[in-house]
């Protein structure tokens, strides 16, 4: 199986859920354009690594095997893949997604406590199965696009 782009989100308010769009424009050392925790100037230095976040849909299975019903951009991911184990690729690696590059920098991160899922279910999978990028190459990503592992 191929790894693909299942679904992207963006939210426009901290805080909130993530919702799907039909396509995200990505820039250069900062994020996605439209998307709340892209990076800024006034974003703390030890954020600025956490431009683009990507979490697999299987990781979210497992959710759903709880009897969850669980939509694209519920965790707050930026991009929900498919086909390829996010989790066990190291910081560093780069990825090529549509026609942008990404580069990982930080796998999982710690929940914060007012998070939703965590509050119903008592787990979480974005702390331990999401990862975080930055952009190196900007460019637009769509679902269905394909994702190549480039080192």
């Amino acid at each position: 199986m191929k790894a693909t782009v299942k679904a992207v989100c963006i939210s426009e308010k901290k805080g909130t859920k993530k919702h799907p769009v039909p396509s995200i424009t990505l820039l250069e050392n900062h994020g996605i354009i439209g998307d709340a925790h892209a990076v800024n100037a006034d974003t703390p230095i030890q954020y600025r690594h956490r431009q683009i976040s990507l979490l697999a849909d299987e990781s979210v299975d497992t959710m759903r095997a709880m009897g969850m019903e669980l939509n694209a951009g519920d965790f707050a991911e930026n991009i929900l893949t498919e086909g390829i184990e996010l989790k066990t690729l190291p910081v560093g690696t780069r990825l090529q997604v549509g026609e942008t590059e990404l580069e990982i920098s930080q796998i999982g991160k710690q929940c914060h406590n007012d998070c939703e899922i965590k509050k119903l279910t008592g787990k979480c999978v974005m702390p331990t199965e999401g990862i975080f990028a930055v952009v190196i190459k900007g460019g637009i990503i769509r679902p269905e696009d394909v994702i190549t592992i480039l080192r």
